[in-house]
């Protein structure tokens, strides 16, 4: 038996109609939803509407196997001014099908980075007003967002300025559109009768419509005369074929999206930006937390493209400011077309077959089951990396769902991050009104009313120079010019090789035509087509590369007929084919995350298909979609023999080469990865890593060893490089012979691979980088202290004074040669001979530092079946393990100090096994200091096991919870906790060996220290501290050793 569904008491008729005031229709449906629960019903005039209002039942309504979009009243009453545009138009009307797959590509990745320098102008428009605005004079915030959003959407799209940074008045568009809006939103709300006497309002919207639609008609028409090869969402509409059908999209639907653009491309992101400006000063500490990561990644520069994925509490804000207030309160869906029975929701309630489901988001997003008491509070930590993707599916949908959901999601977050970023960066902000309240504006979308703050500039910022931090790298000039090389082998040479792509958005096609560029120059000649135009023609005598997206877990529009044949198709159709797969994906639909990619790679092996390397992906989200693609590529030219080209695109050009290696004078070969294992958990302060490498044959080591690493700079780096000369990415550079030691010389070199391979680039500038500098200066030399600069490299320098015109030779110059890296071994060759591995701590993710550690973030990055340039180096005699195995052995570190005795410890353990009795192996003690178990303690499995095969005894202590350790913080605690059965071991002849930092090493020598003095004094003998430090510095390398890593 089903469960009623509640519904206010109505009259006959009207039914609902006066439960909802036309003023504020908003707050009207919060009350009725916090009065009648997860699910209400409303009637007027004859129309029934079921409110949704609880995550496990939105879930339910967002499966887009059961129900689609449903036209609400409000809707039907916009389409009157743009018809049946991708935000109004029912279900099934073809315009949308054609329309949708014609203008995705627009709001793809790739689209939306060629969008970005145009965003930043208008976004500087903003800062340029605020900065000349008078501390004290209020701001609306609101209107002037308005102003940055319009005129973004304008220029972004459709190459339209409508400068309205440079009126009093907003743009006449925006008052017919809010008019327009709010009167569409009245008549869902009249009866006819009610239209027909009152006339004054219809001409009013009609007039609105008209308005709209010649701004429209205008830019149109602009466009036409004057045409342009920009790839913008106005050339798609104008110009753009359905890659279904081949159709292009009428004079009428370009108008009708058009205007959808126009109004949706602003107005909720406009409400957003309010939004969360509002939160974030009703929350100092989220707005210090916020200010501060804007300072630590973007600094005092430009805000760049690179930073928009390194801004992750920005980010968590802007989504925590969207759980609380949605700017598009509320999407409807209906059953299904055909369904001809009642729907059961939740398992209790039915509602007829054709429906009008409402999900209200702000009660949706604020139920408790999901996010707990605290529901109401602001509290972007809950919208950070794993606690977001955690959420589940329905609980977070503010910009729609499934197919129908805004498609332009990445231009908004694109627009509303750069704009926060710019704005903490500059300014300070509070309320005009410390006592407001937030009140809410309707018309079809919310945002903040009556809300007015005051800014003034940050310290050390003025109106003089607040323009060259923010253009800074667009007025830097080059002496030398940059030229363009190009690798081209001869047709007859090239080898066949297919590339299929599958994509909504353009990005993987994009993707696959770059794949395919750059394999002329690995020796293949590749064709390029969607997937569904190899249905029953899998190719099985030349590699195929497969690249694709998943679409809420759906395969892309040009994919979907090879995903369905892929599934039931013999595996004689693949069987001996060599394929690779490349998946693109979001983590904000962890649920579906790489679920197409999956698919092809588990059908085409489990059918007998041969795959040439493991599958890539990339996360849109982080932004690395070029750092991704080109390593993953790397790893696939390199098993395919390809060779590697004088012209990089990628940071792993060179990976296999040994060309940089011998320039650099480093004896290094390439290992391959077997193992890349992140160890600690998501709250870790500072991430920890595992790597596992396949030695060459000819390469050997001893437990103990160090692992010599020859690393790349991070393409980031290198783009920052780049951009502050303005040099293309494919620019050539020739040093003339004898200029250069390390850098090949008398040779055409991309400067890119010069950059990422043969210096550094992060090192602090030295004093004669400095009087370099200084010389260009001028008349500034004497105004700015640059010894103050000493630890910053010469490129933070020169990216904080963007006037500088210092050659590109110059700065060249200034850069030491890449140095090779050093790892203690974690392992034992006793386990595998050929396999080494690390265990290291991630030096700066460039997230929280302006330095990423060159070495730590290039591992990081490197994946199984790439390679990497190493050797092994012989660790110092005094640290090592006593051959004796009847020594004893006390072993104490910290972090990934780990790493040694990992392999120390497995050693002992093959040992014992191989033995089959510890009884010949004298006792040995590990103490480790970390955070938290639950954290950060590293191999701890393995440890125990080793421990229980009487390899070792292991003793802990963890800083931030000591109560799980015996009250022991430090490790220097636990030595202390543990004294007698140390010295026990000590007096037996054990030998003493600590790793880590040298606070570790201060710390164990001041517990030592305390320990000799006691002892002593037992024996009748008074010594000083200073004389038992003195002793104990005489064993150093006899008795004991310290391997001291910072």
């Amino acid at each position: 038996m089903s469960t009623p569904i509640p519904q206010p008491p109505g009259y006959p008729l009207l039914g609902n109609l006066t439960d909802i005031d036309p003023k504020s229709p908003f707050q009207s449906i919060k009350q009725l939803a916090q009065k009648y629960g997860e699910i209400f019903k409303l009637s007027t005039l004859g129309s029934d509407r079921y409110i949704l209002c609880s995550e496990r039942l939105a879930a339910e309504a967002c499966n887009e196997t059961r129900f689609v979009k449903g036209v609400s009243e409000n809707l039907k009453q916009v389409r009157n001014g743009v018809g049946d545009g991708l935000f109004t138009a029912f279900h099934g009307e073809h315009n949308w099908e054609l329309a949708h797959r014609t203008l995705v590509p627009a709001f793809g990745p790739l689209g939306i980075t060629d969008m970005y320098d145009e965003m930043y102008d208008i976004a500087t428009q903003l800062v340029s007003k605020w900065a000349r605005t008078d501390p004290d004079e209020p701001i609306q915030v609101t209107e002037d967002y308005t102003r940055l959003t319009l005129d973004s959407i304008a220029l972004c799209a459709m190459d339209k300025r409508f400068n309205s940074f440079y009126h009093e008045e907003m743009h006449p568009f925006v008052d017919a559109m809010t008019g327009f809006l709010r009167e569409s939103g009245a008549r869902s709300r009249k009866t006819r009768l009610e239209l027909l006497l009152n006339q004054g309002p219809t001409r009013q919207y009609e007039k609105d419509i008209a308005l709209m639609r010649s701004v429209a008609q205008e830019v149109i028409d602009k466009r036409r005369r004057t045409p342009t090869d920009k790839h913008d969402l106005l050339n798609a509409m104008l110009f753009g074929k359905d890659p279904k059908t081949g159709e292009r999209l009428s004079d009428e639907s370009v108008m009708n999206n058009m205007i959808t653009f126009l109004i949706a491309g602003h107005e909720t992101t406009s409400g957003l930006l309010g939004f969360t400006t509002y939160y974030l000063l009703k929350n100092p500490e989220a707005l210090r937390k916020a200010q501060e990561e804007v300072d630590n990644v973007v600094g005092r520069g430009p805000v760049r493209f690179e930073h928009m994925s390194k801004l992750p509490y920005i980010e968590a804000i802007l989504r925590e400011s969207l759980r609380l207030s949605p700017t598009a309160s509320a999407f409807s869906v209906t059953p299904k077309p055909g369904t001809t029975e009642p729907v059961l929701l939740g398992g209790e309630y039915l509602v007829p077959p054709n429906a009008i489901l409402i999900c209200w988001l702000p009660e949706i997003q604020r139920d408790r089951t999901v996010y707990g008491d605290d529901a109401e509070d602001f509290k972007p930590e809950r919208m950070l990396s794993e606690n977001f993707t955690k959420l589940p599916s329905a609980s977070w949908k503010p910009f729609g769902n499934g197919a129908r959901g805004c498609i332009g999601r990445p231009f908004a977050w694109q627009e509303a991050v750069l704009a926060l970023a710019l704005i903490l960066q500059n300014f300070n902000l509070h309320m005009a009104d410390p006592g407001y309240s937030l009140q809410i504006k309707q018309n079809l979308t919310i945002k903040p009313d009556n809300f007015y703050v005051k800014v003034s500039l940050r310290p050390g910022i003025d109106t003089t120079n607040i323009e060259r931090r923010m253009f800074g790298d667009l007025a830097a000039s080059v002496q030398e010019r940059a030229t363009t090389a190009a690798t081209v082998k001869n047709v007859g040479d090239l080898k066949p090789m297919t590339v299929l792509y599958g994509s909504n958005s353009g990005t993987c096609e994009g993707l696959a035509q770059k794949l395919a560029l750059a394999g002329n120059s690995q020796g293949f000649s590749a064709a390029v087509k969607p997937l569904d135009s190899i249905v029953d023609q899998f190719p099985k005598e030349h590699p195929v590369v497969l690249i694709s997206a998943s679409y809420e877990g759906c395969p892309p529009d040009n994919a979907a007929l090879f995903t369905e044949w892929l599934k039931t198709a013999d595996e004689s159709k693949f069987k001996g084919a060599q394929y690779s797969v490349f998946g693109c994906g979001h983590t904000d639909w962890m649920q579906t995350y790489q679920k197409i990619p999956t698919l092809y790679d588990d059908q085409l092996s489990s059918k007998g298909a041969q795959p040439i390397i493991p599958r890539g992906h990339t996360n849109v989200a982080t932004g690395t979609i070029f750092d991704d693609f080109d390593a993953w590529s790397d790893q696939l030219w390199s098993a395919l023999g390809g060779e590697s080209s004088t012209v990089t695109e990628g940071l792993d050009m060179e990976l296999s080469s040994r060309s940089r290696a011998s320039h650099l004078r480093y004896a290094v070969q390439d290992a391959l990865i077997v193992k890349n294992e992140l160890l600690t958990s998501v709250d870790a302060s500072s991430e920890k890593r595992y790597i596992e490498f396949r030695l060459p044959t000819n390469a050997s080591y001893e437990t103990g060893d160090y692992l010599a690493l020859l690393p790349i700079n991070d393409f980031s780096v290198v783009s920052r490089v780049l951009r502050r000369f303005t040099l293309p990415w494919d620019a050539t550079m020739k040093l003339k012979k004898g200029s250069h030691s390390t850098i090949p010389t008398d040779t055409e070199m991309s400067v890119s691979l010069v950059l990422a391979s043969y210096v550094e680039l992060n090192m602090p500038a030295t004093k004669k980088n400095l009087r370099t500098i200084a010389s260009y200066m001028g008349d500034k030399a004497d105004t700015i202290d640059l010894t103050a600069l000493d630890q910053h490299s010469p490129l933070d320098i020169l990216e904080a004074h963007p006037d500088l015109d210092i050659p590109f030779s110059v700065y060249l110059s200034m850069l030491p040669s890449m140095r090779i890296r050093q790892y203690s071994i974690s392992s034992s060759p006793l386990a595998d001979p050929s396999i080494a591995s690390i265990t290291f701590s991630l030096a700066g993710d460039g997230t929280t530092s302006s330095h990423p550690g060159v070495a730590t973030n290039y591992l990081k990055k490197l994946q199984p079946g790439s390679t990497a340039q190493v050797s092994i180096r012989k660790s110092p005699a005094p640290f090592n393990p006593p051959a004796d195995t009847s020594i004893p052995l006390v072993m104490i570190c910290a972090g990934t100090g780990v790493a040694p005795f990992r392999g120390f410890v497995q050693d002992r353990a093959a040992r014992i096994t191989s033995s089959k009795s510890s009884n010949n192996f004298a006792p040995a003690i590990l103490i480790i200091g970390c955070r938290d178990p639950a954290i950060d303690a590293l191999h701890t499995e393995e440890l125990k096991k080793w421990e229980a095969a009487g390899a070792v005894k292991l003793y802990y202590a963890y800083s931030r919870k000591p109560e799980l350790s015996d009250g022991c913080k430090y490790a220097q605690d636990r030595l202390w906790r543990e004294r007698a059965e140390v010295a026990a071991l000590f007096n037996k002849g054990a030998k003493v060996l600590i790793c880590g930092s040298s606070a570790l090493g201060k710390g164990v020598n001041e517990v030592v220290a305390q320990i000799t003095v006691d002892r002593e004094k037992e024996k009748g003998h008074e010594i000083t501290e200073e004389d038992a430090k003195k002793w104990w510095e005489k064993l150093r390398n006899e008795r004991y050793a310290v391997d001291v890593f910072d």
